[in-house]
């Protein structure tokens, strides 16, 4: 008898607890109703316009002023060289150079832990030293990489400064030439530099032969601005083995959406193999030309490429950065947010199901209420 009414007054008190937890909830939701009125329901429905598939954000972010000073937690440039070949007498293999790249190590970098890799690629009269610096001359964007990774903004990676300067460091300074040297540059990416790379660096690579590194591509992108841009669509045109990621940004390569679908098809990959986090500025000069190229590609009929949207995923993304222009300002803030996005789950950014109230039924547990940060 007394075991039934200890049961009893056991249930009795588990619906008090709930009936609780939930006159807790209605009271506070009244509350902000009442508070904030409709400017309180505009920022409930703000909050939830912010998911997109993918974890992708609505819009650009601004670098944060207090991420362009020294952190506390600082990466590392080192200084890599490796030996590769003149550009256009590559596969001859008839003309040796040694080149160099800067490469960024987040702070702690271990030997024992495995790190995704960006490759970033410098624009038009520039070099490999545009972006980062130097290990003696660091840049702001240094900064930026450190407090983003030490505030959990980016996710801890090694980023790689590579050039495609051939036999002069002032290559890139001819429009031309430029061009065609970013058209030749996944040779030496993908048998010098990668190698050199992974092969010094701990990466996902299990080693650095051609399947090592094409086993590897879900932990690889690259990206770039201007010539930049033009030098990660050529790797998207020579380079799927190799990367699933790709980050242009102010810089095209054709109109032609159907010579992009081609590309993919001759290299023997389907839609679900790649995505591309486009980005550019309202009032930079080669945003028409860009922003042509991405509708383009989004007007195939066959399915190559996907446009994400509010209510689809796909592979292809993006966005206009409003009143940006054809800079380094602009250029490092389109970075900033690639990375923000790249192997993080939200890309920096909150999900819409954070701030989601757990609903209790008589059905819920003892446990679960008592779980409730409300409770």
């Amino acid at each position: 008898m007394l075991a039934h009414e200890g049961e009893s007054v056991a249930g009795v008190l588990v619906i008090i607890v709930l009936a609780c937890v939930l006159v807790f909830a209605f009271v506070c939701h009244v509350s902000d109703e009442r508070a904030g009125g409709a400017g309180g329901a505009a920022a409930r429905d703000e909050g939830k316009e912010q998911a997109m598939p993918r974890g992708l954000p609505r819009e650009l972010t601004e670098i944060p002023d207090d991420y362009l000073r020294s952190a506390d937690s600082q990466g590392q440039l080192v200084d890599l060289y490796y030996d590769t070949y003149e550009s256009f007498s590559y596969d001859s293999r008839s003309q040796p150079l040694r080149k160099h790249a800067v490469v960024y190590l987040p702070a702690g970098y271990s030997g024992d832990q495995r790190y995704n890799v960006v490759y970033l690629m410098h624009g038009g009269w520039s070099n490999e030293d545009a972006y980062l610096g130097t290990p003696d001359s660091p840049s702001r964007f240094k900064n930026v990489l450190d407090n983003a990774m030490a505030r959990g903004d980016v996710q801890p990676m090694i980023v790689v400064c590579p050039t495609y300067n051939n036999t002069s460091g002032d290559d890139s300074g001819d429009y031309a030439l430029a061009l065609r040297l970013t058209d030749n540059y996944h040779n030496e990416l993908v048998s010098d530099l990668m190698p050199a790379v992974e092969g010094t660096y701990s990466t996902y690579a299990e080693d650095v032969t051609p399947d090592g590194l094409m086993a590897s591509r879900d932990h690889r992108a690259f990206m770039g601005f201007s010539m930049g841009s033009v030098c990660t669509w050529h790797t998207f045109q020579h380079c799927l083995d190799y990367f699933r990621y790709f980050l242009p940004s102010s810089g095209d390569l054709t109109t032609d959406g159907s010579e992009m679908a081609q590309m993919v098809c001759d290299q023997g990959h389907a839609p679900d193999d790649f995505f591309i986090y486009a980005m550019s500025g309202t009032n930079d000069f080669a945003r028409t030309g860009f922003k042509q190229q991405i509708e383009s590609m989004a007007a195939v009929d066959d399915g190559t490429f996907r446009r994400v949207s509010e209510n689809s995923d796909g592979n292809l993304y993006y966005l206009e950065q409003k009143g940006g222009t054809h800079d380094g300002q602009y250029a490092t803030e389109y970075f900033y947010n690639g990375m923000r996005w790249l192997w993080h789950e939200t890309g920096g950014q909150e999900s819409a199901d954070d701030d989601a109230q757990t609903l209790y039924t008589l059905d819920s547990t003892v446990a679960e209420v008592e779980a409730d940060p409300a409770f």
